[in-house]
């Protein structure tokens, strides 16, 4: 049945990606070249203004270095501070910090990454759901992943379905493993 399923699935896929495919060669084809040609500079010049270029000329490299790249600094912002038994503890709020955030951040620090959910499991009394996601990364030599899980109450309120907000979570905690963020950790060290 799963497997029915799965494969029902995956040509539903095939056929979105033929038909979107299709599609833009037919809108690709209806420009001509002088225009089509003219909103290809307009867009490059477009992203030549644009600060927030995501750089490309790291991509394929060895696991090693993008491993590096993810224990880099996280901007400051992103940083919080709670005194604890008269300490000062610096810590990232992974909760606090939007999804997409983070999604950045490995698309600019580690642009060959994948990330998948694995499970999604209900509590037996239903009133929560945990999600256990996996974030790959690829790198010209080796690939790495880390999982983790994400817990969401099934009654909470705001934005966001619980499976969606439990995703979320496991998402950034498996971000955190692969190294992003760990470098509070370290800074009294350093």
């Amino acid at each position: 049945m799963a497997i029915r399923v799965m494969k029902s699935v995956l040509s539903v896929r095939k056929a979105v990606a033929v038909s979107v495919s299709s599609s833009m060669v037919s809108q690709v084809s209806n420009y001509s070249t002088k225009s089509f040609q003219a909103k290809a500079k307009e867009e490059d010049d477009h992203e030549d203004n644009n600060n927030n270029k995501i750089p490309t000329s790291g991509i394929s490299r060895p696991l090693s270095e993008i491993l590096q790249e993810l224990n880099k600094k996280v901007p400051d912002k992103l940083v919080t501070t709670r005194v604890e038994d008269g300490f000062s503890i610096k810590y990232i709020p992974w909760s606090d910090i939007p999804p997409h955030i983070v999604n950045r951040i490995m698309n600019l620090h580690a642009p060959e990454w994948s990330g998948e959910v694995r499970n999604i499991i209900y509590s037996a009394d239903a009133k929560s759901v945990s999600v256990v996601y996996r974030v790959t990364l690829y790198g010209t030599d080796a690939e790495i992943y880390r999982e983790s899980t994400g817990t969401a109450d099934v009654d909470q309120k705001g934005y966001g379905d619980p499976v969606q907000k439990a995703e979320a979570m496991a998402f950034r905690r498996a971000c955190a493993r692969l190294g992003l963020g760990l470098h509070l950790y370290h800074e009294d060290m350093l």
